[in-house]
């Protein structure tokens, strides 16, 4: 079997998120133990999210293929456009994520029409617009469900002090804000996180509860 096809066919036994040894691995494909350590090395140096060693086995963390989708002109325009905005973000990771994905769609989609399409779809972010260092970490919290201890100023400058629950965060405007439930009042509560003066992780999770969603915020 040529080696590319045992990757692909090694990439398809993990896609099941559970852990396999080597020696599991080295019979399903048909090759030895060694092999198998060399091709695992390989997938890893890739960037595929695989975590594992010798003796103890190999297990892939997160999807990395999509369902085949079809998209027509419009819709891979607003891809392309979408993804030059998020590059031109202020979360670094987020934004060197857009570029390696746009580069992975470039690679297998036809050339746009247009020499830059993005520049007519998708507007470059306002040079006013509030940068906040804070995005990452919020952006952490919300995908591990973690509370966060904010201090925040309002709009007559008054400073508080509340734990929250993370939800999501939205760019209006000049400003980015923050969705999340605070424990204290008991409500949904909008952040601005330019006036954000402090943000520290709690490290404790909070459960899904019904009433604290992004869907009962939503639904309201």
């Amino acid at each position: 079997m040529p080696r590319t096809d045992r990757l692909y066919d090694a990439m398809e036994i993990l896609r099941d998120g559970r852990l396999h040894r080597a020696a599991e691995l080295a019979v399903r494909l048909g090759v030895s133990v060694r092999t198998i350590w060399r091709d695992m090395g390989t997938l890893m140096a890739s960037g595929l999210p695989l975590e594992g060693e010798r003796g103890v086995g190999y297990i892939l963390r997160a999807p990395t293929t999509l369902p085949p989708l079809m998209l027509n002109g419009r819709e891979l325009d607003a891809l392309r456009a979408g993804l030059a905005l998020v590059a031109e973000a202020t979360d670094a990771d987020l934004a060197q994520a857009a570029r390696n994905l746009a580069a992975k769609i470039a690679a297998v989609t036809p050339a746009p029409a247009q020499a830059d399409p993005q520049g007519l779809f998708a507007p470059r972010p306002h040079p006013q617009t509030r940068a906040t260092p804070h995005l990452p970490l919020i952006r952490a919290a919300i995908k591990a469900r973690e509370r966060l201890s904010v201090s925040h100023i309002d709009a007559l400058g008054r400073e508080s002090h509340q734990d929250i629950r993370p939800l999501k965060t939205e760019r209006r405007g000049k400003t980015w804000v923050l969705l999340a439930w605070c424990e204290a009042r008991g409500d949904f509560q909008t952040y601005r996180l330019d006036r954000i003066v402090g943000l520290i992780a709690t490290g404790e999770t909070f459960p899904v509860e019904a009433g604290k969603r992004l869907a009962d915020w939503k639904d309201r």
